[in-house]
């Protein structure tokens, strides 16, 4: 027992949650460890290819579950290594959803006026473009075109990427080669490290249980840097406080797991699943029509093919973010380019009247791979999402060497759902059908279900302990002392890419941790300021500092 090892924090995961825990408390003072699954990655490992070993492989965990599977970050710096680094603020309707139970889901804390304070603590801290047409590629220009053509509007979007050096690849959704995606390995996490905070890749927690003295200790498993389905033995860290951010796939399997140790959990940990809504179409370009109906001209007789290629997700419509209509009939529609993989599997054929993600019809359209236009929608679902028991080790089966698991969610989409999607896939035919401009179907969910690259909701924060696992301040109920910052503690889809909302609601998490840890005995301040030393946002939430602090 002596030989245990001791920290004051243990931060498990280091995406966007918990990096900007793991850089406040040890920037205030308080012994930091930061426990990552994933392998630790930098820009000189980043591949430009598929192959099995290569970052993309390596750097992601696709899990498969009963009806949604979850594709997530699996390194260190977690889901900002591997997302297309959109980082718009969420609508103010968000915050006043209601959803599945009926009444409002979100904190009565929580609004957008009272967390925009927290969302600029984070644009301070991670450099945020705001890009211009100027800086749209070719696809995200074609997209903007169509819905003007059909008259709606498109904006290009904010992202945390330096376009200075961003040269159009498109391979920053597997790490970018060339540092222009501002991901936490640039912002947070270095700041965390300077302030002595440990981060131990290849970690990956298993359970929790309580001590006799209020602490905690978490066992951790060793994995191989190479086939994820091999682990050695690992240890365990006895920690104060404990701050989950392994992901909405994974943070409420660890507890999950951990009940038999640590107590009942609340009712809504592994509940209340989001998949944000999402959904993708892919539109078949008629290449005659692109310069016909939309005056496009690349030159040397071609209008748009095999120029999809660029940024990821740029240029998005938000008409129908409008807080006047009905709920579930919010959403928003963004042009992206998806790497080969899934896209060319899940792509179904338009006009089919059978499943069409394979057979000579798909054969064919596969043959005009050139002429795709991916688009991502982001709709509102109703958090019908259930874990169940999870698995022997870690948060699924692992079937491959790398990336591919089978889990335990359940997800069964309930009409509500299905009416989102049915009206963002009639958005989407109707912008892009128009005078012959294209086909378009939407992906199937006959492989692995619907789909998910922003996992929500899992052990979400509320003021109703029965539909809620974590109070307004990211306490775990019944818990004192284990707090949740990830995307799990985010109610409900939000209708738009969710990093900046998960990052805002991290930063307003620290304070109550900050006080949840002193009462603990730590040695622990909060005020530090962004990673670049800018103080701005640190003024900006003084005021609110005193409710979220209270005991």
């Amino acid at each position: 027992m002596t030989g245990i090892e001791r920290t004051d924090v243990l931060v498990v995961g280091s995406g966007f949650g918990g990096a900007i825990a793991a850089y406040h408390l040890a920037a205030g003072g308080a012994k930091v460890v930061v426990l990552e699954r994933g392998p630790w990655l930098t820009g000189e490992d980043f591949d430009q290819n598929y192959k099995l070993g290569s970052s993309y492989t390596r750097a992601f965990d696709f899990v498969v579950g009963d009806g949604m599977s979850i594709l997530g970050g699996n390194c260190v710096g977690g889901g900002s290594v591997v997302y297309f680094a959109a980082m718009p603020r969420a609508p103010r309707f968000v915050f006043e959803r209601h959803g599945s139970i009926g009444r409002r889901m979100w904190p009565s804390a929580i609004s957008r006026d009272t967390l925009d304070p927290w969302y600029d603590r984070v644009a301070e801290s991670i450099p945020i473009t705001q890009q211009t047409w100027s800086d749209v590629p070719y696809a995200g220009g074609l997209w903007g075109a169509a819905c003007r053509h059909a008259g709606r509007t498109a904006n290009p979007v904010p992202a945390a990427i330096d376009v200075t050096k961003c040269v159009n690849c498109n391979w920053m959704m597997a790490g970018c080669r060339f540092d222009a995606k501002k991901s936490l390995l640039f912002t947070y996490l270095p700041a965390a490290l300077a302030h002595g905070a440990e981060i131990r890749p290849l970690h990956e927690v298993q359970k929790i249980e309580r001590n006799h003295d209020g602490s905690y200790r978490v066992h951790y498993d060793l994995m191989d840097d190479e086939d994820y389905r091999i682990r050695s033995e690992g240890g365990a860290i006895d920690a104060k406080i404990i701050v989950l951010a392994a992901g909405a796939g994974a943070t409420p399997v660890i507890l999950q797991r951990s009940e038999p140790t640590l107590g009942a959990m609340p009712h809504a940990v592994g509940r209340y699943f989001s998949g944000n809504g999402e959904r993708l179409n892919t539109a078949i370009l008629n290449e005659d029509k692109v310069r016909e109906v939309l005056g496009l001209d690349r030159g040397n007789g071609l209008a748009y093919e095999a120029n999809q290629i660029g940024k990821g997700p740029v240029v998005a419509n938000w008409d129908r973010l409008d807080g006047s209509l009905p709920e579930y009939e919010r959403f928003s529609l963004e042009q992206l380019y998806f790497p080969p993989g899934l896209g060319t599997i899940l792509a179904q054929v338009p006009g089919a009247t059978e499943p069409s993600w394979f057979g000579v019809d798909k054969k064919e359209m596969l043959k005009r791979w050139r002429s795709w236009l991916i688009i991502f929608q982001m709709t509102e679902d109703d958090n019908e999402g259930v874990f169940g028991p999870p698995p022997e080790r870690g948060n699924a089966d692992r079937l491959s060497q790398q990336m591919l698991g089978v889990g335990r969610l359940r997800y069964d989409p309930t009409p509500n759902t299905l009416r989102g999607w049915a009206l963002a896939d009639a958005e989407c035919k109707d912008i892009l059908e128009r005078d012959g401009l294209a086909e378009v179907a939407p992906w199937t969910n006959d492989v692995v279900g619907a789909y998910t690259v922003h996992p929500l909701a899992s052990c979400r924060i509320g003021d109703d302990p029965a539909t809620s696992a974590l109070d307004d301040r990211h306490e775990l109920r019944g818990h004192p002392g284990i707090f949740v910052t990830d995307g799990s503690a985010v109610p409900g889809a939000l209708t738009v890419n969710p990093a900046m909302t998960i990052s805002a609601l991290a930063e307003r998490a620290i304070p109550a941790i900050v006080s949840a840890a002193q009462a603990r005995g730590v040695n622990v301040t909060y005020g530090a300021p962004a990673p670049n030393g800018s103080t701005d946002g640190r003024r900006g939430v003084a005021d609110l500092l005193p409710v979220l602090t209270r005991r």
